[in-house]
């Protein structure tokens, strides 16, 4: 390859020939779960009959940077509640901790926070994703096998939440009462 299809590649992407490109790179250097917690409360009570479950899911991240450079700590908070939908009772209560560690370098600093919130999720969360399927499993109740989370829209709804609080504390200039 010539210089002139260096020059080329950089302007297609953006950048002129002589602007060195950023590379990021990002690799997961362990995964775990921190913190597990299984409840499997129909069998507590020994009830029977007909079951109909109701599963809802809550989902919650937890970026940290760590004391290496270019280390962060990116943790799932999952908790899981199955109800049964004609009685309400509670048949399993599931709350995982998984967490992976992650090496990145070559992400600008703008572009920091949202790639610790939607990639490195997405990296992990297969390995969560079975973790709750065999702890269902093994905790009596078919597998659990949730759907695959839209870590963008997450992300997105987050920001306009964090938006919409932001303006109801701002008071509206038009609603002071005049001295």
């Amino acid at each position: 390859m010539t210089d002139t299809d260096n020059g080329a590649q950089a302007a297609a992407a953006g950048a002129t020939p002589s602007e060195p490109q950023n590379k990021v790179t990002m690799r997961i250097l362990t995964q775990f779960v921190r913190d597990l917690s299984f409840e499997n409360v129909l069998a507590q009570r020994g009830t029977g009959g007909e079951v109909q479950p109701d599963v809802n899911v809550t989902v919650n991240l937890d970026p940290k940077k760590r004391q290496p450079d270019h280390q962060y700590e990116v943790g799932i908070k999952l908790s899981v509640r199955s109800k049964n939908s004609g009685t309400e009772d509670t048949l399993f209560m599931l709350e995982v901790d998984y967490v992976g560690v992650f090496h990145i370098e070559g992400v600008p600093d703008d572009q920091l926070h949202p790639f610790l919130l939607i990639e490195c999720p997405r990296m992990i969360f297969p390995f969560l994703r079975r973790i709750v399927s065999d702890v269902t499993r093994d905790g009596g109740f078919p597998p659990l096998n949730i759907d695959n989370i839209d870590f963008v829209q997450l992300y997105r709804n987050e920001l306009t939440r964090r938006q919409a609080e932001t303006a109801s504390a701002v008071p509206n200039p038009s609603e002071q009462i005049p001295n």
